[in-house]
């Protein structure tokens, strides 16, 4: 027993600073605060949605900075009356709460007006969609895990002309959303 014993603490004790080298910038980017000032992000670049909705995110934590567990964007709302089509995201758990504004949101088949200081909570394989009722809005929207959301939101930061449908369904299907429906239309 003894022997067994060390044998498997000498390999350890052989093979540890390894994986800690290997692995050491993950766990220390974890570990390691950081502060993003108002109006900056993570990125230092603003990220521009060009056809699903015209707001603008903001960076706040990177799945980078979290191994992937997790994403954190603002939101400035700069689309009254719009938002993105009714979707499903399967592996991502996401997280509204509303600093600025009015924003209606369809989850299932039960409707939620928010306003400031307001949270939502949509649980992956959960469709939903929402639409922003006043001129100016703003929202931290989280992502956990934090799944391609971040290349999603750089993706239509990239495009040069409005997309069709079919980039549309094809760029939420790429990065592991699936559109169920039209996006809400607003009722005033």
């Amino acid at each position: 027993m003894r022997r067994g014993r060390f044998i498997l603490t000498t390999i350890s004790t052989l093979i540890f600073p390894f994986l800690s080298e290997s692995f050491g910038s993950d766990i220390q980017n974890i570990q390691k605060g950081f502060k993003i000032r108002s109006g900056e992000s993570r990125t230092g670049k603003h990220l521009k949605m060009k056809g699903v909705t015209l707001n603008v995110l903001d960076l706040k934590v990177s799945s980078k900075d979290t191994n992937g567990n997790l994403s954190v964007f603002e939101q400035i709302g700069f689309t009254p009356k719009g938002g993105p089509p009714l979707h499903i995201h399967p592996y991502q758990d996401e997280y509204f709460y509303v600093l600025e504004g009015e924003y209606q949101f369809q989850v299932d088949q039960e409707k939620y007006n928010l306003s400031p200081g307001d949270t939502i909570f949509l649980p992956r394989n959960t469709q939903h969609a929402f639409i922003q009722l006043s001129e100016r809005a703003r929202v931290l929207v989280s992502y956990t895990p934090a799944g391609k959301m971040e290349s999603f939101f750089e993706t239509t930061d990239s495009w040069t002309s409005p997309p069709g449908e079919d980039l549309i369904n094809k760029t939420f299907s790429d990065h592991e959303m699936v559109i169920v429906g039209p996006p809400l239309k607003s009722s005033g």
